[in-house]
């Protein structure tokens, strides 16, 4: 069972829109995440992937908020693991009560919806 301090941890996580979608694409990747791929899926689905390329300023943004937001605030989920110095993220290791709340509100926003 979750404890409540991890339970606010996961809503805390979940309540930034960015997050939650750095959050859905480590979910469903096995392994490290290079911060760039990372970045150039959520600046795809912030744009609602409308968009044939996203502006190099997005990018830029949405890459130096994850590396300096983003990620230090999620990696304090001990499922999460964030190596600023080599550019990588990995989620590992999640409850089954986490990843049923992450999936939920991923079904409920559906980021990867076509326009």
């Amino acid at each position: 069972m979750i404890r409540i301090e991890s339970l606010d941890l996961v809503f805390d996580l979940l309540s930034k829109e960015r997050r939650r979608y750095a959050l859905y694409y480590l979910e469903q990747e096995d392994g490290p995440v290079p911060i760039d791929e990372l970045a150039e899926q959520v600046s795809e689905w912030e744009t609602s992937g409308g968009q044939l390329s996203i502006p190099d300023e997005m990018f830029k943004d949405v890459e130096m908020s994850l590396y300096h937001s983003d990620l230090p605030k999620a990696a304090e989920a001990t499922y999460v693991e964030y190596d600023s110095e080599e550019g990588v993220v990995e989620v590992t290791g999640t409850p089954p009560e986490v990843d049923a709340i992450i999936t939920v509100a991923k079904v409920i926003e559906r980021p990867d919806r076509n326009p």
